[in-house]
This record gives C-alpha cells, sequence and structure tokens, in this order.
C-alpha cells in the first residue's frame, strides 16, 4: 500500500498560485500578456484553441446520453423538495458540466472533452452481499420504483473548489429498504463501470486501483441527504457528470460519491475505497468536510465557488451538521 504519492499533475503546495490571484482571470490574463510583450499581437489566437471554452451546444452535446428510457420523458424535472436551498447563488450549468473530475476519462477537469465513446444506456446497478433479497435494477426500474424529486445541494471537493446544483434523485435507503440489509450490513461500497475501451483514462494510468470504488458505514448511507442522483438541472445526468446514476453525499468531499455506479455491496467489514487505498496519506475514509482539518497540502478554511471565483469560508459538514451531527457524535 502507498502511503504517499504524488500524483503526476499535483504540485507541491508552495508551487500553487494562490486561488484569489487565478481566479481573477481577467486581470490575470492582462498581466500576463503584458509581461509577455504580446498585449494585442493576435499572437494567441488558435495556439491554444484546444484549451479553450467550448460553446454551450458544444458541451451539451459531448455530455448527452441517447436511448434513455421512456419514462425519463415524465420523470423530469422532477418535483422540488423545498427544504432544501443552497444559502447563496446557484452554480450556472454550463459551468459546473465544463468543469468536472472524472479520472476515468480526464485528470485535468475537460472530462467533457472524452466522455463521446462512453455508452450508459442500456444501464443495471446490481445490489448485492449482506442482503436478503439481492437484486438487479435495470435504469428504467430506478425511474419507475423510486419517487425522485429535486434538491438544492451545495457541493464541495477536496479540492477547495465548490457549486450550488440542483440534483434529481431518490434517497439511497430507499434503495437499501428493497434489498433488506442484514444486521450484518455495517458497511455500503459502490463499485464505478470499468469500461477501458470507453474510457481512456483507465487505459491511461494503468497504475490506478481500478475501477473506482467508494464506501460509507451503513448509517451513512441510511442518512435522508445520501441521493442516488439521476438527474441535475431537471435534465438526466450528462456522461461527464456520472450519468446514468451517481451517488451524492453533501456533507462530504464531492470525491466519495461515486460516479456511474454499476455495483452497490453491503459489507460487513470496511471496504477498500479508491483514493484511500492509492493515497492514504491524503485521502481519509470518512473524508467529511471540515475547514479545522486541513489537507496535507493545502487550507481547507476556505472554497471557491465554481464559474464567479467568489470565496466563501467552508463550513464543517458542508453546513449540514442538523443532518448529520449526531452521526459523529
Amino acid at each position: 500500500m502507498n502511503f504517499f504519492v504524488r500524483r503526476p499533475w499535483d504540485l507541491p503546495q508552495k508551487q500553487h498560485t494562490s486561488p484569489e490571484i487565478y481566479w481573477n482571470r481577467k486581470q490575470h490574463r492582462r498581466e500576463f500578456l503584458k509581461t509577455m510583450g504580446i498585449a494585442g499581437t493576435g499572437l494567441l489566437a488558435g495556439g491554444i484553441a484546444g484549451c479553450s471554452k467550448p460553446t454551450a451546444e458544444e458541451l451539451q452535446q459531448a455530455g448527452k446520453v441517447e436511448a434513455l428510457p421512456e419514462s425519463e420523458k415524465t420523470l423530469f424535472p422532477a418535483p422540488r423538495n423545498d427544504a432544501f436551498e443552497y444559502g447563496r447563488d446557484e452554480t450556472a450549468q454550463f459551468e459546473a458540466a465544463y468543469y468536472t473530475n472524472f479520472y476515468e476519462f480526464s485528470v485535468q477537469k475537460d472530462s467533457w472533452r472524452y466522455v463521446e465513446p462512453f455508452q450508459p444506456t442500456p444501464w443495471e446497478l446490481t445490489v448485492e452481499g449482506e442482503c436478503d433479497n439481492p437484486r438487479t435494477f435495470d435504469l428504467d426500474e430506478l425511474y419507475k420504483e423510486f419517487e425522485h424529486e429535486e434538491r438544492d445541494y451545495r457541493f464541495r471537493c477536496v479540492e477547495a473548489w465548490a457549486m450550488c446544483v440542483p440534483w434529481t434523485g431518490f434517497p439511497l435507503r430507499k434503495l437499501l429498504e428493497k434489498v433488506s440489509p442484514k444486521a450484518s450490513a455495517k458497511y455500503v461500497s459502490f463499485q464505478t463501470f470499468y469500461r477501458p475501451e470507453e474510457a481512456r483514462g483507465i487505459k491511461a494510468y494503468p497504475e490506478f486501483p481500478w475501477p473506482y470504488t467508494e464506501g460509507l458505514t451503513i448509517e451513512e448511507a441510511k442518512n435522508e441527504l445520501v441521493l442516488l442522483a439521476t438527474g441535475i438541472f431537471g435534465e438526466p445526468l450528462p456522461k461527464q457528470h456520472g450519468a446514468p446514476v451517481r451517488v451524492i453525499i453533501p456533507w462530504k468531499y464531492g470525491f466519495k460519491g461515486a460516479k456511474s455506479v454499476v455495483r452497490i455491496q453491503l459489507m460487513d467489514k470496511q471496504p477498500v475505497t479508491f483514493w484511500n487505498d492509492y493515497n492514504p496519506r491524503e485521502y481519509g475514509f470518512q473524508a467529511n468536510v471540515d475547514p479545522e482539518v486541513p489537507h496535507p497540502r493545502w487550507s481547507q478554511a476556505r472554497e471557491r465557488m465554481l464559474g464567479t471565483g467568489e470565496m466563501f469560508d467552508t463550513k464543517k459538514y458542508n453546513g449540514y451538521g442538523d443532518y448529520v451531527g449526531k452521526l459523529y457524535s
């Protein structure tokens, strides 16, 4: 087991540009061009075209999922649950889909560029292990058998960026009730798809412990906040967001929420999980959002909003302490 592994794209903290400087993008660009002596010359035109942002249409087309079940037409948009609100501005749909972590496709936050080969329909989700009624659900069954709703959730990445987006889905505990967990079920494991022929990142980084796995305690998994999400912004999940079904755990760092889940396993012992296995020093199993617990290479006291670059103080449990604080008392 590796106790410290610096990933190829990681920089030491002393080499990081501060978020306050980097995300003042217009000023940063002007100063950069001035320093390089090429402001107004047009020398950059076309030179970094591959790094430019896509149009909204290009981004939408890149992540579009074809051949969804007919039940999708009546499911989205789902009724909104007014019990949940952000407490800040909603992140633009474009920004949320443009900047994503999905290492099966890319390590550079640009997974939208590479998801086209991925085929998330048809889809099956198997639930097994320490339960009385193991079962495999197809996507149509997930749509029809569970009452979906839309929830406005804050989302916090371990890398200190954040967003506020409306997810469509249903509580994970509803799915667990269908399979009747045994008393021996102490943990719940999630496994992401494994298709190297459709996901270039799996081939590009063979040193990673594929397939991607994550996990919760059974008490955490039964908490009302945990969603199995099938949509975002009132539409089915795009590929780069984890189509067709992913896990959302709003009080934990984003890497805990497995995308494109194919297997849920109830276990009597703590499961091995992707990042905790690969680099346990930096990625704990519990991974609750906590401003007082820094990452080994950066502070977690502040967070930067996607799109706007606005900075906020990080809240413990990402502000959801009333829902989950009792789990850790």
